[in-house]
């Protein structure tokens, strides 16, 4: 017996010692240590032997299991070490090879003038607040003082979904909003998209985007509009921009101007751009009129206020020196790369 258990041991462990994989191994100690192992089988054999024999048996065949125990145990670990070291060489990653190049967005051109201007406005003080698209006859046009005989309301002017239904044609809408909500003093900005039947053309579109803003308090004076629209040219386009006002007319400002700009082409000079007169408008401001005031239940006896819209395209147009409105809304991408 003793012959016998040595030769299973030396088996075992040449077994062990060229098994290839895991499943060999796990093979192995079934043929050795399972229920039906060979060295289960050497134990069910010490019936047979004398019971002063029995003890040293025993004990010789319980080295033996735990020898192929432990040698299974060393191949396992060896076995294991090895794939993982296969693995890690199928998976080496060259560091010297260049790294793929992972596309980022962009702001649009639009975003990025929107950004600036409102970081310009809001360290002055103002309020961003915002309107709905579609808007009712009263807070686009009876609110603003335009009077229901105005050519804006025409259908040709203007695009009415029911009968005082309409898609806004400025966010002044959004400034009655403000001033029949909040009481004085005011000082907000609205951002957004307006609606106009224009035809499509390198300087006009049906879609467009203002920042319109407003300022009412006690003792508003035109000369505090000039303040914040001068530091706001000097802040988009440079600190050597000149600024002119020229008098105008609008129904809900009186009185009224519209704001030029040196042109950013030329510097002044004249050109092609500002058509040779060295002036580029870029807003109409005013102060705010007495019935606007007066309809939004604030006494214009007390308080006073100055209103301006900006075309945020023709900003856009005029700083990037885009010829063609049409290539803000067209999302060609190579002319969004540039940006």
């Amino acid at each position: 017996m003793k012959q016998q258990l040595e030769a299973i041991r030396k088996m075992a462990e040449e077994a062990i010692q060229n098994a290839k994989d895991q499943s060999e191994i796990e093979a192995l100690r079934v043929k050795y240590l399972g229920k039906k192992g060979e060295l289960t089988a050497i134990l069910k054999q010490m019936g047979s032997l004398s019971p002063e024999e029995r003890p040293a048996m025993g004990q010789l065949v319980n080295l033996a299991k735990q020898a192929v125990e432990n040698l299974i145990a060393e191949k396992q670990a060896k076995l294991k070490a090895m794939a993982q070291q296969e693995k890690l060489q199928k998976e080496t990653i060259d560091i010297t090879l260049p790294a793929k190049v992972k596309k980022t967005g962009k702001l649009h051109p639009l975003n990025t003038v929107l950004d600036d201007m409102i970081n310009i406005f809001t360290s002055m003080g103002f309020d961003v607040v915002d309107g709905p698209e579609v808007e009712t006859d009263h807070y686009n046009f009876e609110c603003l003082n335009v009077p229901a005989d105005h050519p804006a309301r025409d259908m040709q002017d203007t695009f009415y979904l029911a009968e005082n239904l309409l898609l806004r044609t400025q966010t002044s809408a959004a400034q009655i909003r403000t001033m029949e909500n909040r009481k004085p003093p005011i000082r907000v900005i609205c951002p957004g998209r307006v609606f106009r039947a224009d035809e499509v053309d390198a300087t006009h579109s049906p879609v467009f985007h203002q920042i319109e803003g407003l300022v009412v308090d006690k003792g508003i004076t035109m000369c505090d509009l000039k303040g914040v629209l001068e530091e706001f040219a000097r802040e988009i386009y440079g600190k050597d921009t000149a600024v002119k006002f020229r008098p105008s007319f609008f129904p809900f400002t009186e009185p009224s101007v519209e704001v030029d700009v040196t042109c950013s082409e030329c510097g002044g000079k004249g050109c092609r751009v500002c058509k040779g007169s060295g002036w580029i408008e870029i807003l109409g401001a005013g102060m705010v009129h007495p019935n606007v005031l007066r309809s939004c239940g604030i006494d214009p006896e007390e308080y006073s206020g100055f209103a301006f819209g900006i075309g945020l395209d023709r900003l856009t147009t005029t700083r990037y020196k885009i010829s063609d409105i049409r290539l803000l809304f067209e999302n060609d991408k190579r002319f969004l790369d540039q940006f």
